[in-house]
């Protein structure tokens, strides 16, 4: 009988020990955003689509993201030169449709003042890119970048936030910037 009570005490104080290690605030945001990047040596793409966020606060400035996003448009690349002494009948250019999926995760300070939450971020995760001519491609992705969110009423805020993202595809280096808005869920 002894072994027992013991057995279920212990069960019952580990248990506890692991719900405080889980968060009991944080917020989840969903909303706009524009991506300028250079999948080209060309040209830059302006490409638009969406971002959301999880995150889950440790202690009172420090919490977890992990982050989500989508974006599509068009980007111009080089085509292939035409073989031959006659001149080419297209244009040297291809415009092809992307889509540019990031997941990143990572460390996020922030700091209440008032109704105003700024907040700092380093993420690091994966990108994925399809280019319909280019083909596809995925590397490792990296994000610094802030923002700030508004206090509209107790458990919901607008967000404003902007970052650096460097990806690796197709063998090169591209540096990015996102910006994006939208609405939070404070629990």
């Amino acid at each position: 009988m002894r072994k027992i009570v013991v057995i279920v005490f212990m069960l019952l104080l580990f248990a506890g020990l692991a719900a405080a290690q889980v968060p009991t605030s944080g917020n989840v945001f969903f909303g706009y955003s524009y991506y300028n990047t250079d999948l080209s040596p060309i040209y830059r793409a302006n490409t638009n689509g969406w971002e959301a966020t999880l995150e889950g606060k440790v202690v009172p400035h420090l919490g977890f993201v992990a982050d989500f996003g989508g974006h599509y448009g068009s980007q111009t690349f080089a085509s292939i030169p035409c073989p031959g002494p006659l001149p080419c009948l297209q244009p040297p250019f291809n415009a092809a449709n992307v889509a540019v999926h990031n997941v990143l995760f990572g460390p996020r300070v922030s700091a209440s003042v008032g109704k105003f939450r700024p907040f700092a971020e380093a993420m690091f995760g994966f990108g994925h890119v399809n280019a319909n001519s280019a083909g596809s491609d995925t590397s490792f992705a990296t994000a610094l970048g802030g923002g700030l969110d508004y206090r509209l009423i107790r458990p919901v805020a607008w967000r404003f936030q902007g970052d650096f993202v460097q990806t690796r595809f197709f063998g090169t280096h591209q540096n990015n910037l996102r910006l994006s808005t939208g609405i939070v869920f404070r629990f």
